[in-house]
């Protein structure tokens, strides 16, 4: 079944995790495919694990308006326009309490997680328009949600995603321009390990007795219904149904694929 057939689709951060596997979902579900991330090497691995003319990349820094500008040109020059906007690039940053968070760090996290999302509406939606209307999804978090003790600028920046996510949805659905955030959990990664190795020492100073980054990870299953973390192959498909028809109602809304954590 194609649900994304006919339909191009922007996928910032392109080259992590959760980028390569939906797009790896997206063409196989019919759609055109242009990855964006600022390392090309990870790019190129993934579009030649993807194969055929269905997928290509573009090196771009996504907090540089100029660099975004290029992407969507890019877009539309090979394939024609814009349906799917996955704005999905971002960074943990730092793990440390909010007194001991560097103000350069805390920026640089704002930057590309939230104006980069911005930048990457003001000029992907006009597209969009002369397309008809599409999706834009904005990669929050269940920290979008809630709190963690170190995480200051990660979780400022994920709740920040679903202000901006609302007034999108409210100024462009007469366009047909539908906008939501997904907000996983926990998931199996990379940056999950960075923020236990880091939350750690935080959780060993509030307790006073020595936490590791495996208890943290424990502690996070233990308040996980479903008992687990999550993966990538959980977050994609709910970024497919947010892509396609299937969603055609739904906008102005956050989904959380969290296994039950915020519950």
């Amino acid at each position: 079944m194609s649900r994304l057939a006919g339909k191009v689709a922007v996928i910032t951060g392109g080259g992590g995790e959760i980028g390569s596997e939906t797009a790896k979902l997206f063409v196989q579900e019919g759609a055109k495919v242009l990855l964006v991330d600022i390392d090309e090497g990870k790019c190129k691995r993934i579009v030649g694990e993807i194969g055929g003319d269905a997928v290509s990349y573009f090196t771009a820094d996504v907090t540089k308006p100029a660099d975004v500008q290029a992407y969507v040109q890019a877009a539309v020059d090979r394939y024609g326009g814009i349906d799917v906007f996955l704005d999905n690039a971002g960074i943990v940053g730092d793990v440390a309490p909010t007194h001991d968070f560097s103000i350069e760090n805390f920026e640089k996290v704002m930057a590309i997680n939230v104006v980069a999302v911005f930048v990457g509406l003001k000029y992907v939606i006009p597209v969009m328009i002369g397309r008809g209307g599409g999706s834009c999804i904005l990669s929050s978090s269940i920290l979008g949600v809630r709190g963690t003790p170190g995480l200051t600028a990660y979780t400022t920046s994920k709740h920040a995603l679903l202000g901006m996510m609302r007034v999108a949805a409210i100024e462009y659905g007469p366009f047909n321009v539908r906008v939501n955030c997904i907000n996983p959990g926990p998931l199996e990664s990379g940056m999950m390990r960075h923020i236990e190795k880091g939350v750690a020492p935080i959780a060993t100073m509030a307790m006073g007795v020595e936490v590791t980054a495996e208890q943290i990870y424990a502690l996070f299953v233990e308040r996980t219904p479903l008992r687990h973390y999550g993966t990538v192959k959980d977050v994609a498909p709910v970024m497919l149904f947010l892509a396609s028809d299937d969603s055609r109602h739904c906008t102005g809304h956050f989904f959380l694929a969290d296994g039950g954590m915020s519950a």
